[in-house]
């Protein structure tokens, strides 16, 4: 597995960290972020078309919009992976 840290919420504390890698291996983007809340677990939830609930195996997480560039640039890094 080729994982590439891309970045760290620029804000953090160090304790609390959202963090983007690539994988460019499986091509895959990974992100660590804060929990949300259940009242927003079950809005997302409710509002997704997939059925029931986010599985086990799943989860949602909040990045802040700051974070933005830092996703993006794993997405680049991703896409040039599938070119090699």
């Amino acid at each position: 597995m080729a994982v590439e840290f891309v970045g760290i919420d620029p804000n953090t504390d160090r304790d609390h960290c959202p963090t983007v890698w690539a994988d460019t291996d499986a091509q895959e983007i990974l992100l660590q972020g804060w929990k949300p809340s259940q009242e927003t677990q079950a809005d997302c939830e409710a509002s997704s078309p997939a059925n029931g609930t986010v599985p086990e195996t799943e989860a949602i997480v909040r990045i802040p919009a700051r974070m933005i560039p830092l996703i993006r640039e794993a997405c680049d890094a991703v896409e040039r992976a599938q070119l090699r």
